[in-house]
């Protein structure tokens, strides 16, 4: 039974990376490819993630060139990001096009530091959707003695737990990035 365990943890860490993905599209004070990750240009009539139309380069650490494998994208990846709510002025060069990344306010770390908490929340609630699931699943096995179900319990538990402080820590981290000026 000790499989049922390894399966929660290997899901609560599946959990942790999705969080990770999501906590990389906030903004900190730099510039990161990551920003664009959740841009969809109209690519010949198909929403298209930006990242496979154009390459994305970090020359300045406040600065995206965002160079599209066809000069005729060009309109669409700027409508497609001004349409994203990135608060990113896009500048058209003819070939490619530039993002600034202005330094943040304090009022807009505040704010990104309690969108962070909140993917931070959503990564905890499934964590315990996780541990849920398992619990429920040692309660419908009845041919496991009650002491061998309150120990898997107590292991699943202590998974859960590790794995919330893992979150914690995450979070922590993003937080310090996001407040340092």
């Amino acid at each position: 039974m000790d499989e049922l365990v390894l399966l929660a943890r290997e899901q609560m860490e599946k959990s942790v990376e999705s969080l990770k993905g999501s906590l990389a599209t906030v903004r900190t004070g730099r510039a990161s490819a990551a920003l664009l990750d959740g841009v969809m240009v109209d690519y010949y009539g198909e929403p298209t993630p930006l990242n496979q139309i154009a390459s994305v380069t970090i020359p300045e650490a406040r600065q995206l060139v965002i160079k599209p494998y066809d000069r005729n994208d060009i309109k669409n990846i700027i409508a497609a990001i001004n349409a994203s709510n990135l608060g990113l002025t896009p500048i058209n060069d003819g070939a490619l096009v530039r993002l600034n990344v202005p330094a943040l306010t304090e009022e807009r770390r505040r704010e990104l530091v309690k969108v962070s908490k909140k993917y931070c929340e959503e990564g905890k609630v499934a964590v315990r959707n996780v541990r849920r699931d398992y619990m429920d699943e040692l309660k419908k096995d009845k041919s496991l003695p009650e002491d061998t179900r309150k120990s898997l319990e107590g292991e699943i538990q202590k998974v859960t737990d590790e794995f919330c402080k893992k979150i914690d820590e995450v979070y922590a981290a993003k937080e310090k990035d996001i407040m340092t000026i």
